[in-house]
């Protein structure tokens, strides 16, 4: 029978919710006209007026609006709810579903999405809507600041069985794993937290394992100044439930990363370390060698006396499966 972990809410302390976006606003007439018109009372028109915009056939009228809208949609959570019962919503995803990308207005319509999937009683009609199927597009092939708010907003649909197993059917995981790996700092975390959501879905842990996630997780986990041990560790820790994840971690060498965490890392990545060595040794007399040569049970040992009681109860089922008898612990 498999094993389930629980984290309670140490996981969720591991990862910041995505919020909007963090772009600068940029000054023009009509942000101009917009705060006129919002100081006057008037932004309902000032929103009706963006809507119809939206379906112009001028590309630049289409861009203009969507910034309007990103921007309205930033901060103030009001503004979420009416833009979206102005009717926004639907032209936003029919211009990301266009076959002819234009990645400017798709950046603005991905960031205006994303805004707008802040209120929670958007996301059923953004989903609904179809905007997962062009939103994964745009994590693939959008610029930089496109994929790391596609990732985000993804991760705001992904609240629901049903969406996450239409994310993976739809081509997200590999492009997540991708911005993972060869993203900037804020595209790491992106990443990361949409994956750990998602991959709660069997069918999405075998697509991030095909993709090859488990280089990129060793490789963040062994950086310990990377800001991404705990993020990685976390991810690491679902897929582990998966045989062929066991069997890349240890091709990508992530026993001896394990143990270093178990031997220095923090008390929380500590812990997540122990968890996902259990699952490896639970069933495979090779890889229980395999961490015990690296020198896990000095390590182990010091954690079931020093650790917090959580941390001693997997301690002492780790060592029972690398079947070797507690020692005194080295100073």
């Amino acid at each position: 029978m498999e094993r389930t972990f629980n984290f309670n809410d140490n996981s969720s302390s591991a990862f910041s919710d995505c919020n909007s976006d963090r772009s600068g606003e940029f000054i023009t007439a009509s942000t101009q006209n917009r705060r006129l018109l919002i100081s006057c009372n008037n932004s309902d028109e000032l929103i009706r007026r963006l809507v119809f915009d939206l379906q112009s056939c001028s590309i630049d009228q289409q861009k203009q609006a969507t910034m309007e809208i990103r921007l309205l949609a930033k901060n103030k959570s009001d503004n979420r709810l009416r833009i979206a019962k102005a009717g926004a919503i639907k032209p936003l995803v029919s211009l990301l579903s266009s076959p002819v990308v234009d990645l400017q207005l798709q950046e603005y319509v991905v960031t205006a999405i994303l805004n707008l999937s802040l209120c929670d009683e958007n996301k059923d009609i953004i989903a609904s809507s179809g905007a997962i199927k062009p939103m994964v597009r745009a994590l693939k092939i959008g610029t930089p600041t496109a994929k790391e708010n596609a990732a985000c907003a993804l991760l705001r649909l992904s609240q629901t069985e049903e969406n996450k197993a239409a994310i993976g059917r739809y081509g997200g995981i590999p492009p997540l794993v991708n911005l993972l790996e060869n993203g900037g700092i804020r595209g790491k975390k992106d990443a990361s937290t949409a994956l750990y959501t998602l991959c709660s879905v069997k069918e999405n842990k075998i697509r991030a394992v095909k993709a090859g996630i488990m280089k990129p997780l060793v490789e963040l986990m062994a950086d310990l100044d990377s800001n991404m041990v705990d993020k990685s560790a976390y991810v690491m820790s679902v897929l582990v439930t998966v045989m062929d994840a066991r069997t890349a971690l240890v091709e990508e060498g992530g026993i001896p990363v394990l143990v270093e965490i178990v031997e220095i890392g923090s008390q929380r990545q500590k812990e997540i370390a122990v968890v996902i060595l259990l699952k490896i040794c639970e069933e495979n007399v090779s890889y229980r060698i395999m961490v015990r040569r690296e020198g896990a049970i000095p390590p182990l040992v010091c954690l079931s006396q020093s650790g917090t009681d959580r941390a001693k109860g997997k301690v002492s089922l780790t060592t029972v499966h690398v079947d070797v008898a507690v020692m005194p612990c080295q100073q």
